[in-house]
């Protein structure tokens, strides 16, 4: 009698076993047939997550390289005083000069801090607490001045160290004269301004400190000595009239004429 395949119970549990080992056999062929670097890249296990290209997803939004999601801090906004003379001063200056073009307004360029370490002959240890507290009120390291030629008179010889110095430029310059002329000035005693007469003649202004307590970043209870400093305030402006007009207006409390 034949029997039908679709009702033959041992056929069918023949033909379920040997379907797993005709799947192994053909496993291995399969390798074989393949190209060394695949068979190699099986045997090292999992391949690596493909590098994104940083196109988008059919269906979706395009995800953000981290580079472009940035460290998660707000971008640092332009000094105080800085966007003031932009969006004011300078304006004021090409109408009041009649300047064909507003490059042509004055600006400041750089700030200079010096102090003199005179006390360094016979002290020093100034030359290590004066620095440090020129760099705490610039917020940047100054330099080490030494003098240029010997002075018998003074017992200084050519190469020694004399004094201190800082040159400030860009945000920390526009940051420490917002803090100078809003903060320190005001806090001299008995202060009714600075001088009108000390430009040099092309533009530039010096105005001498006696005390430097007067920054309120210097700590009064570990301060060694009172000590003096220079700030010099060099501008683009071709004369006196314009660095005063420019100065003025950025906050420089002049005094009164008369």
């Amino acid at each position: 009698m034949q029997w039908d395949d679709e009702l033959d119970p041992q056929r069918e549990g023949t033909e379920e076993e040997q379907a797993p080992e005709a799947v192994e056999r053909q496993v291995p062929e399969a390798e074989k047939a393949a190209p060394r670097r695949t068979r190699a890249a099986a045997a090292a296990g999992p391949s690596r997550r493909p590098r994104s290209t940083g196109r988008a997803p059919e269906g979706g939004t395009r995800r953000r390289a981290p580079a472009e999601q940035g460290n998660g801090t707000t971008p640092s906004l332009p000094p105080r005083l800085l966007t003031r003379y932009r969006e004011d001063i300078r304006p004021s200056l090409v109408r009041e000069f009649s300047y064909s073009s507003s490059m042509q307004a004055p600006n400041v360029v750089k700030v200079v801090l010096n102090m003199g370490l005179g006390e360094a002959l016979t002290n020093a240890r100034a030359l290590e607490t004066a620095p440090a507290q020129m760099g705490i009120i610039a917020g940047q390291r100054p330099v080490i001045t030494k003098a240029r030629r010997s002075v018998a008179n003074f017992k200084v010889r050519e190469g020694m160290s004399i004094g201190c110095a800082v040159t400030l430029r860009g945000r920390r310059m526009w940051e420490f004269l917002d803090r100078f002329l809003s903060l320190a000035l005001p806090r001299i005693r008995d202060f009714r301004g600075v001088s009108r007469n000390s430009f040099d003649g092309q533009g530039n202004y010096s105005v001498g400190i006696r005390e430097q307590v007067i920054f309120p970043e210097i700590d009064y209870n570990n301060l060694d000595r009172v000590r003096g400093l220079e700030v010099a305030i060099v501008t683009s402006a071709r004369s006196d009239r314009e660095g005063f007009r420019l100065l003025e207006q950025l906050g420089m409390p002049f005094t009164r004429e008369g």
